[in-house]
């Protein structure tokens, strides 16, 4: 895998900021939303970046929604097969678990189709 998950950002400056990608890490208050500790955060593979500021609240939710995401499709090993603690897999989850290749969770850049109409007629006049 490429790496752990980053937090999806806008480019900085007037020429850029329509542009999203990827973040060098997700703020304190993004993995408090999500319910997750920094510490352990780092631990299963989320970039924590405590220098970073959240300055508006749709960025902020949009980060927690793809932590939450992520971790509702993290699968955790077991450290000792023979003793599982509360949140690691289940042996059938373990069998079923692939390896991600490339970059987790990417940006999705798709442009939806656009929908093509006759014109009315009162447009037309217009």
């Amino acid at each position: 895998v490429a790496g752990p998950i980053r937090p999806i950002v806008r480019c900085p400056g007037n020429r850029h900021n329509h542009r999203e990608r990827l973040g060098r890490g997700f703020t304190l208050d993004e993995l408090a939303g999500a319910g997750i500790n920094r510490n352990y955060a780092r631990t299963v593979g989320i970039s924590v970046d405590h220098r970073r500021k959240n300055r508006n609240v749709e960025s902020l939710q949009q980060n927690v929604q793809r932590l939450k995401e992520y971790r509702s499709k993290l699968i955790l090993f077991p450290r000792k097969a023979s003793k599982p603690k509360d949140g690691d897999a289940s042996e059938e989850e373990i069998k079923m678990a692939t390896q991600l290749q490339g970059t987790i969770m990417p940006i999705d850049t798709a442009v939806p189709a656009m929908e093509v109409r006759a014109p009315t007629a009162d447009e037309k006049k217009f």
